[in-house]
């Protein structure tokens, strides 16, 4: 218990910290004050704009300093995730240039956590979940308090078919990081597992959490669709998929057919996980989209 309050608290300064940083006026930049400007945007909610900005500034953090394993591990991971969070329009160019950074840093520097973690979320981005485990795992053996590291390993539990597995690790992140800049996407995760395992009402409750915390991401309100769809609450399902489509950077949200092809992820087209957890995408979330107003093709 003393660990993990201590842990709350060092994850907390740190995220006060990165902003208090940031946000000094300086009059001659170098690598480190990029850095902390775009670690900074992170405590911002996710959006496309957020991205944009962040990865901006990790790129001029490696114009001053082109050797820094930090910020080629940041750039990497930002590529990376912006293509899993569906805020891209370069989902190919991203994930090249993000092996790549991760390539070279790993080649340096093959203990650095950072990069651990940013090659994991290039192997999800890349619909490879069951080879990022390790990656995840080899950050929490690094840095046991990185709530980020406990929440992805989670995400690659659920598409492995360990769907039990995933909201401990979930809550685990929670607990470890609970002002998290991402806690909304957190919510959402919780909120996916128990809307596959059919408890709509529990999912609503997280899934609305979730769109609190983090507005602007598509995701959070399409998965609020289908759970209200499911529920009957059409009016609610039909505005909630209307705002998904308005924010998401492509059309996957158009039809049941394009979402399919789509899949979680635009690195690996189709792809919704093991055979046990495209059954029951199929029987609870695409349904719901269905009741939501969604066609087929």
């Amino acid at each position: 218990m003393q660990n993990e309050i201590t842990s709350r608290i060092a994850i907390a300064l740190n995220i006060e910290l990165i902003g208090r940083e940031a946000a000094r006026p300086t009059d001659n930049p170098d690598a480190l004050d990029y850095i902390l400007r775009g670690r900074a945007v992170y405590t911002k909610p996710l959006s496309l704009q957020n991205h944009a900005e962040a990865i901006s500034l990790y790129e001029r953090a490696l114009a001053l300093d082109p050797q820094s394993v930090e910020a080629r591990s940041l750039l990497a991971g930002t590529l990376a995730g912006r293509v899993l969070d569906e805020m891209t329009d370069s989902p190919v160019a991203d994930l090249q240039r993000a092996e790549a950074l991760v390539t070279e840093v790993l080649a340096s520097s093959p203990y650095y956590a950072g990069a651990h973690f940013a090659k994991g979320q290039l192997l999800r981005a890349q619909g490879r979940p069951e080879q990022a485990i390790p990656e995840y795992e080899m950050v929490i053996a690094l840095s046991r308090n990185s709530a980020g590291a406990y929440v992805r390993l989670g995400w690659c539990k659920f598409f492995t078919g360990s769907i039990e597995e995933a909201v401990p690790l979930y809550e685990q992140g929670v607990r470890l990081s609970p002002r998290d800049p991402a806690i909304g996407l957190w919510y959402d995760w919780i909120g996916r597992v128990h809307l596959l395992q059919s408890r709509t009402g529990e999912a609503i409750k997280w899934l609305e959490r979730a769109r609190s915390a983090n507005p602007a991401h598509p995701n959070i309100h399409a998965w609020l669709a289908s759970a209200y769809g499911l529920k009957g609450e059409t009016e609610a399902a039909a505005a909630e998929l209307s705002e998904a489509r308005r924010l998401s950077s492509d059309d996957r949200y158009s039809s049941i057919a394009r979402l399919t092809a789509t899949g979680i992820s635009p690195g690996s087209p189709g792809y919704w996980g093991v055979p046990k957890v495209r059954a029951l995408v199929e029987a609870t979330y695409f349904a719901g989209l269905r009741k939501a107003g969604m066609p087929e093709e």
